[in-house]
């Protein structure tokens, strides 16, 4: 059996269908994932599963049912879901319902050992569901280039599962679509990986079969083997799960 692996979605927009319309109320709003997240795990060899957001009491009955999660990007979280007590002004528009649904996947995912791949926000928000704070604005991390250009290098620790799934040494090329970022680390997390101006670009647990959070948009990037290898590893975890084998056995 291929492994279920949910693929979280974070992003709205006002609706334009006129099914979502209703009289004298705003159009109701219409849930937004590139089909690049969803591809890349079909390409590892998972079958994808989109999590629109859902009632909360409904998450850990969600979960019970995927063999892994990938949290992908999306926009900025509110700060209010770590704590801050003050609204950068460049920080975007936020969606509290939104985040409090995609970091109960994460909380119930990592309660039961699921494997879990954070992509952009999706590494901010599996660093806040372990209690770490994030920068709500950093400069010079949105590129103009398309998606599948890398445009910066990060520095990568030599002994962290990123260098080893990666095989890319101590360095790696990315793409930066960003302007948050994780500040201080939640629970079991260590920051592997930097770009050159100090940011944090990459998280981890190493005491988990796969707990991993990177800033970049691998997605888009997954001709290129290094990073295709992050998807492959977040479906090989999967597929591994103890529970999953007695399944099928």
């Amino acid at each position: 059996m291929r492994p279920l692996i949910g693929v979280t979605t974070s992003e709205l927009r006002p609706g334009t269908l006129a099914t979502l319309q209703r009289a004298g109320a705003p159009p109701h709003p219409e849930t937004m994932l590139g089909t690049t997240y969803l591809r890349a795990i079909e390409a590892a060899g998972g079958i994808p599963v989109i999590l629109a957001p859902t009632e909360l009491g409904a998450v850990g009955e969600l979960v019970e049912r995927l063999d892994g999660i990938c949290l992908s990007g999306g926009p900025d979280l509110d700060p209010f879901a770590y704590g801050a007590d003050t609204r950068h002004p460049q920080l975007g528009h936020t969606d509290p319902e939104v985040d409090a649904f995609e970091l109960a996947v994460a909380h119930a995912a990592d309660a039961s050992g699921l494997p879990l791949l954070g992509i952009c926000r999706g590494a901010q928000a599996l660093n806040v569901a372990r209690g770490g704070t994030l920068h709500q604005h950093v400069d010079g991390h949105r590129q103009t280039e398309l998606a599948t250009v890398p445009t910066q290098r990060v520095t990568v620790t030599a002994d962290s599962l990123l260098a080893t799934l990666t095989g890319a040494g101590e360095a790696l090329d990315v793409n930066s679509f960003h302007h948050q970022a994780v500040d201080l680390p939640g629970a079991g997390l260590r920051v592997v990986a930097w770009a050159p101006d100090g940011t944090a670009e990459a998280i981890e647990d190493r005491t988990r079969p796969l707990l991993l959070g990177v800033q970049w948009h691998a997605e888009t990037l997954t001709e290129r083997r290094e990073h295709g290898a992050l998807f492959a590893a977040l479906v090989q975890a999967a597929g591994a799960r103890p529970l999953r084998l007695a399944a099928a056995a």
